[in-house]
């Protein structure tokens, strides 16, 4: 019998980019998401309710916490505008639940470990773990044996990689709703255990840019981040 888990991060408010990643990858036995389920993208209700719909278990990122406090310190001026307008979207109802995600995860997955956070282990939400050579192996690897799992999960950067290790593996999905690696389509991981093998495979998805990039103008969000999601920066 072989596990199937979809590893996200990074959705963003981005609906549309999500159902064609869930659709990519059929039917799986669960649903991780290294957090940021909103900002940036036009839906951020809509996301939080597909989030829920498809029982998806996510961590904490920072624009969850950011956009439901509605306290954008420190962002680039598109960025703070963006966390401002998705606040004055969300519902009191649609904050809490957001605040009270968890700024980590331990799930287990056939006898596999997998630790879920948005950042890193050292900084659950807020640090940025580029893929190598940015961020040297060994660093990696030290995060991997101190959450002391088979697989570690990080989101955050919206660059996707995957690096093994003796130990387990280390990984980004990179981003559902605005993939920065200068690839536009959607990306996410699947993870598969068998007989306690383990499996990790990156994949990307194409999804209709140009209806999220309309709605992102139309509803008054920065120009350019309807700009980006075509260039994947």
């Amino acid at each position: 019998m072989t596990s199937r888990v979809l590893i996200l991060a990074d959705i963003h408010a981005n609906p549309i980019a999500l159902k064609a990643v869930l659709h990519d990858a059929g039917e799986v036995d669960r649903i991780l998401c290294a957090g940021d389920l909103v900002d940036y993208n036009p839906w951020p209700l809509e996301a939080i309710k597909m989030v829920e719909e498809n029982h998806i278990i996510s961590v904490i990122g920072n624009h969850d916490r950011d956009c439901a406090l509605g306290s954008p310190i420190g962002y680039n001026p598109y960025a703070e505008q963006s966390c401002n307008w998705t606040h004055s979207q969300l519902t009191e109802e649609a904050r809490r639940p957001l605040l009270d995600l968890p700024e980590s995860l331990r799930v287990d997955v056939d006898g596999r470990v997998v630790f879920v956070c948005h950042g890193s282990p050292r900084d659950l939400i807020d640090e940025y773990v580029f893929p190598p050579p940015v961020t040297t192996r060994g660093l990696l690897r030290e995060f991997l044996r101190e959450v002391r799992s088979s697989v570690l999960v990080m989101g955050h950067t919206h660059v996707p990689f995957i690096e093994e290790f003796p130990e387990g593996w280390v990984v980004n999905p990179g981003s559902v709703g605005q993939p920065r690696d200068r690839n536009p389509r959607a990306s996410y991981v699947l993870l598969t255990v068998e007989d306690s093998r383990v499996g990790l495979t990156l994949h990307r998805v194409e999804y209709d840019v140009d209806e999220v990039a309309r709605r992102i103008i139309a509803v008054g969000l920065p120009r350019f981040l309807a700009q980006r999601l075509y260039l994947g920066i």
